[in-house]
């Protein structure tokens, strides 16, 4: 039975995914930057075979060779910790695009140095896909496609051009090492809640649900099923024959579609009703997941199963 490394343990897809990965009797690394942290960690500690199978290591995505104790060994790694949403008005040099490109390379430097590893899969994003100038035209996106960062640095969408240089990186230092490098994907990450709070995604969710930011945000995005994306990750890890990039993406819709279908289910909610006058964030267009069906993925949940989900959650876990 193969060991794996998960970076960024408690992000919502790292936990989901050594929540899968232990309930297949999997042994698991994971990385945080504070194992100490109990507030933090503990509902790891509290999955299904963790006591037994569960490794939480520090590493720190800034700091070269912290990643090496963590890989070596191992037959596998996910790397899945990266920063998500920060607010525009922060140093988006410190706190986005410097852990997000430089923990990758960080993270395969590592890999390459453990002759364990077999295979690697990078959590990389749909905003590496769709932001460009003819994204109309050149709909339904594949995993040909690639944003352009000067689109990017246009419109100040500073998560999309971190991850699109990350990715681009990944692949460069994975030809040169010889690393077989399978990444994923996927578009906007909607579900229940695993950790006791909310985080990146789920976030904005409450928030827009709760009426507390202003306003929605001005965005056509692909939205996925959590599930879908940790069985993703595992069909790249473990399939032989998924290899390159692995879009994941169900049902694309503008925020303002998401808050109506909200309403009208949930209608108690002080749901945001402006929306932001951001621009290049809107452009219709839609995601082919193709690849990833025929490698095996079970059809994709629809935005009412994801969106369901999530909202059960928030309520039980005391949130809404």
């Amino acid at each position: 039975m193969p060991e794996y490394c998960v970076t960024g343990g408690t992000g919502f897809i790292a936990a989901y995914l050594v929540k899968s990965l232990l309930e297949k009797g999997h042994t698991v690394r994971t990385t945080v930057r504070d194992p100490e942290n109990a507030e933090k960690v503990s509902f790891l500690w509290e999955l299904d075979g963790a006591k037994e199978r569960l490794k939480i290591m520090k590493a720190d995505l800034l700091m070269e060779g912290s990643f090496d104790q963590a890989i070596q060994g191992v037959d596998g790694v996910f790397h899945t910790a990266s920063p998500v949403l920060v607010p525009y008005d922060h140093n988006v040099q410190a706190t986005l695009i410097d852990p997000c490109i430089k923990g990758t390379l960080n993270v395969l430097s590592s890999c390459k140095k453990a002759s364990s590893v077999k295979r690697v899969v990078l959590t990389s994003s749909c905003s590496c896909i769709r932001y460009r100038d003819d994204v109309k035209e050149v709909s339904p996106l594949n995993e040909s496609h690639w944003s352009d960062t000067e689109y990017c640095k246009r419109y100040n969408l500073w998560y999309a051009y971190a991850k699109t240089i990350a990715e681009k990186e990944a692949w460069r230092v994975a030809e040169e090492s010889g690393i077989d490098l399978v990444v994923v994907n996927p578009s906007f990450v909607v579900g229940p809640l695993l950790a006791p709070q909310p985080t990146s995604t789920l976030l904005l969710i409450l928030a827009m649900t709760k009426g507390l930011k202003g306003e929605y945000p001005n965005t056509t995005v692909g939205f996925v099923h959590i599930d879908d994306v940790v069985a993703a990750h595992v069909l790249a890890m473990e399939e032989s024959k998924a290899s390159g990039r692995l879009i994941c993406s169900s049902s694309v819709a503008h925020w303002s579609e998401i808050i109506a279908m909200l309403r009208a289910k949930y209608p108690l909610y002080p749901y945001e009703d402006r929306c932001s006058s951001h621009e290049g964030d809107n452009n219709p267009h839609c995601m082919d997941s193709n690849k990833i069906l025929q490698l095996g993925l079970p059809s994709l949940k629809t935005l009412d199963q994801m969106f369901d989900d999530c909202i059960k959650s928030f309520q039980e876990k005391g949130c809404l």
